[in-house]
């Protein structure tokens, strides 16, 4: 579980430190999201807000798609907004926002599009979340979203712990916040429910994560998923030869990964569209 101290400390330091290693990572996925994203604005939609928005990526295709619309990403680490910020450049349709998305969001409202790229498996109380999101939202509003499948479909996050003792397995359900925390569509689609929002049907999306590339692929996916994933959780967390046994797993897991100039992994996820359930049944239930 990954709590919002993390995320405005260390765990948000290492991410804002490998934002291009983890847009990468997502290249698979983004247009499809970014696609979905689109399909779902309106004519009249002017405020869109990026739930976690990370370094930014997901906003800024955003604001270069959406240009009469104003973007506002948000998130609870410093360092991922900075780097956001950055990368803003020239775009004045987007700002960035360091706060806790729940908390603030009804400074924004009313809001006509919320969107995220993997920033909403981390709601303490996913239900409160959506709820409070739904009520800041504008009618014939919308949310797009992206989150993992199963783990088993997610080979970055199975095959480099691969033996080792994890008692989630690799198709455990687990709904902690967590990057496999909306894995089961059946829970999402529940909790959307309750927290006043009418969903569709998600979209599923097969995709390759990249993981290394450059001169040597192979080191430079070990580098980036020592930092970042489930294998960087067990390698900082042991020592010793157990600590040797991690890396020495996780370079297997990479090297049989390995195609031409890039290690890539099998990965899944799920992008969902909803809508306030007040615009078709007059209040929320």
């Amino acid at each position: 579980m990954t709590s919002d101290r993390d995320w405005t400390g260390r765990v948000g330091d290492t991410w804002a430190t490998e934002w291009r290693r983890t847009d990468r990572s997502f290249e698979g996925l983004a247009p499809v999201l970014n696609a979905a994203i689109l399909a779902a604005a309106g004519p009249q939609t002017r405020t869109v807000v990026d739930i976690g928005c990370g370094a930014g990526a997901t906003s800024l295709a955003s604001a270069q798609a959406l240009p009469d619309g104003q973007v506002i990403g948000i998130d609870l680490s410093p360092t991922l907004i900075a780097v956001a910020n950055h990368r803003a450049g020239h775009l004045t349709n987007v700002v960035f926002r360091c706060a806790d998305v729940a908390a603030s969001v009804e400074t924004h409202a009313p809001i006509d599009l919320y969107v995220s790229r993997h920033g909403v498996m981390f709601f303490a109380d996913p239900v409160a979340a959506f709820a409070l999101l739904a009520k800041a939202a504008a009618p014939g509003a919308a949310l797009v979203f992206s989150c993992f499948a199963e783990r088993a479909a997610n080979c970055w996050a199975v095959e480099t712990v691969a033996g080792a003792d994890d008692a989630s397995g690799p198709t455990g359900a687990m709904t902690a916040p967590g990057p496999f925390a909306f894995a089961d569509p059946a829970y999402v689609a529940e909790l959307l429910k309750q927290a006043g929002w009418r969903a569709t049907t998600p979209q599923r999306v097969d995709f390759g994560y990249r993981a290394g590339g450059g001169a040597d692929p192979v080191a430079d996916a070990v580098d980036y998923l020592r930092r970042i994933g489930p294998a960087a959780s067990r390698i900082r967390d042991t020592h010793g030869a157990e600590r040797e046994r991690a890396l020495a797993r996780l370079t297997s897991a990479c090297v049989d990964r390995l195609t031409g100039d890039a290690v890539e992994f099998p990965a899944a996820a799920w992008i969902w569209t909803a809508h306030p359930a007040r615009d078709s049944q007059g209040s929320l239930p």
